[in-house]
């Protein structure tokens, strides 16, 4: 990136950043934006109906930009974040309206992408999944079926570069409604050189999160979601907020903090504890440390 700002490198790094996310994402149309909260902008704006929002699990930008769209939110019960079909028979909504959702609910439970889109589809829903977490997936179930694919590349994400983001899709009419909000959300070419470079990654690195959390989730008793992929775990508990304050002095890290205190509409509802294995360095991401990680929490509960 610094080479690229210098004026050193000669390569479009925006062209060559949408043929890689093309190939991530089986899209055919993609923009590269400034923020993964421009990305859901553009996605919301293209949308004339209903915005239909998990009651937890999901990320707090949905509503807040929906609001600020005037656009009008249809909260979707879940099991603790994750999306059943069933609650949405339940729904009342217009015509041209869309569900977005993350990858994983809170982070911790992938959903089950599939059923959602098919559910979606025959009911004449538009998909909006925010990738931001699942975006790599060698198992080629998330980030890849919605219909709208977004992401942002900030951090700590996936693709960690510190800014950016995109947004991704075989239905064209969805940018060409949405002009403004693009113009408003462009990138530089020293963030997508950035960009270009994680995404040769990606795969292996959301791959080693979700090794590691299955190890912490094997290993730490009555995690939620105990049995679905996911890049962070979630630990229901009474006195979460006095167990997360004992953690955060323990188990300390140079830059993002690795546990945070539910209630928390992007987690869960409920009293719990977050050890979010997504804020690690890939490269801290090893048995010993995950059992140093394991031991502390287990001492408290």
């Amino acid at each position: 990136m610094s080479e690229v700002a210098k004026g050193n490198v000669d390569k479009n790094f925006e062209e060559s950043c949408i043929a890689k996310i093309r190939d991530l994402t089986t899209k055919e149309h993609v923009k590269m934006t400034s923020s993964g909260n421009n990305s859901i902008f553009i996605a919301l704006s293209a949308i004339t109906g209903d915005i239909i929002i998990p009651d937890q699990g999901g990320w707090h930008g949905f509503k807040q930009i929906a609001k600020f769209l005037d656009r009008n939110i249809v909260t979707l019960k879940t099991d603790a974040g994750l999306i059943n079909t069933d609650y949405l028979d339940e729904l009342e909504i217009s015509e041209g309206s869309a569900l977005i959702f993350t990858s994983f609910a809170g982070y911790t439970a992938e959903q089950d992408i599939r059923s959602i889109v098919s559910y979606c589809k025959d009911n004449s829903i538009t998909t909006i999944e925010d990738a931001s977490a699942g975006i790599g997936d060698s198992e080629n179930r998330l980030g890849c079926r919605s219909d709208i694919i977004l992401a942002s590349t900030g951090s700590p994400k996936i693709i960690n570069v510190g800014s950016g983001g995109f947004i991704a899709t075989d239905d064209d009419d969805v940018f060409k409604r949405t002009s403004l909000p693009q113009k408003l959300s462009k990138t530089t070419e020293i963030i997508c050189s950035g960009i270009d470079n994680e995404i040769d990654n990606v795969s292996k690195n959301l791959q080693v999160s979700l090794n590691a959390t299955e190890h912490v989730k094997k290993h730490i008793p009555n995690t939620l979601h105990a049995d679905k992929r996911g890049i962070n775990v979630i630990i229901p508990h009474e006195n979460s907020k006095s167990i997360c304050w004992d953690l955060k002095k323990t188990l300390t890290t140079d830059k993002s903090g690795i546990i945070t205190t539910c209630p928390n509409y992007n987690r869960v509802k409920q009293k719990a504890i977050c050890i979010e294995i997504k804020n690690l360095d890939y490269a801290c991401l090893e048995k010993e440390n995950l059992d140093i990680i394991i031991d502390e929490v287990n001492s408290l509960l």
